[in-house]
């Protein structure tokens, strides 16, 4: 029987999105003691269970335990000593649909989540991704159900863009913006949501990229 005495105790039963799970262990471990445990409790998935392996790998957590239970899988996670990486991420994002932004967002998430230094260029319809009253939508004929899908999405743990993206600046992730889109898709520099986002274009954003390890397009 598992004796081991646990510090914290974190519930993610009924959350398959992975990110949205490390992003909260990472949380509740970034404010206990080198040592400490952290369970973590999640529906019995196992591409999450590999993720969380990964995850304790690259940043220098312990994975103590790791077993399907009556009520789905129980992790326990040891805080470890950080584990450090000079890995850059530079990822461009042109749309702004409901589906498009899954993908690009989640696997900056994870390369935060994992250490790596993020940055993100907005370009084209995707700069209203960045403006105060976004909604993202589906697009064509099931642009309707649009509220349906994100209802869904965010049951899961896919939260909206701009809540992962807060995450994300959390995380010391760099965003960046460009003028001549915000400028053709007429959004005011004054409706950014995020003060810090940088107004460039793409002789900037080549500087980044050829600095950057990984780079993602979408």
């Amino acid at each position: 029987m598992e004796t081991t005495s646990c510090h914290a105790t974190l519930d993610g039963r009924g959350k398959s999105i992975t990110t949205f799970v490390v992003f909260q262990a990472a949380e509740r471990l970034a404010a206990m003691a080198d040592g400490e445990i952290l369970e973590i409790v999640t529906d019995d998935l196992e591409s999450l269970a590999a993720d969380v392996a990964a995850w304790c790998e690259s940043t220098g957590q312990r994975l103590l335990s790791s077993e399907s239970t009556p009520d789905g899988r129980r992790f326990l996670v040891e805080k470890g000593a950080p584990r450090r990486t000079t890995k850059k991420l530079a990822m461009i994002v042109s749309q702004d649909g409901l589906e498009e932004l899954l993908s690009p967002l989640g696997f900056a998430l994870a390369a935060a989540l994992e250490g790596i230094e993020v940055h993100i260029y907005f370009q084209g319809p995707a700069v209203h991704v960045l403006a105060r009253g976004f909604r993202p939508r589906l697009r064509g004929w099931s642009r309707p159900f649009s509220r349906f899908a994100a209802a869904g999405m965010s049951k899961a743990g896919h939260i909206g863009p701009q809540a992962k993206l807060e995450q994300l600046r959390s995380l010391g992730a760099h965003l960046y913006v460009c003028g001549p889109s915000l400028q053709h898709f007429k959004v005011a520099r004054d409706r950014l949501v995020f003060d810090d986002a940088r107004l460039v274009a793409y002789l900037t954003f080549m500087a980044v990229m050829e600095q950057a390890d990984i780079h993602i397009y979408s």
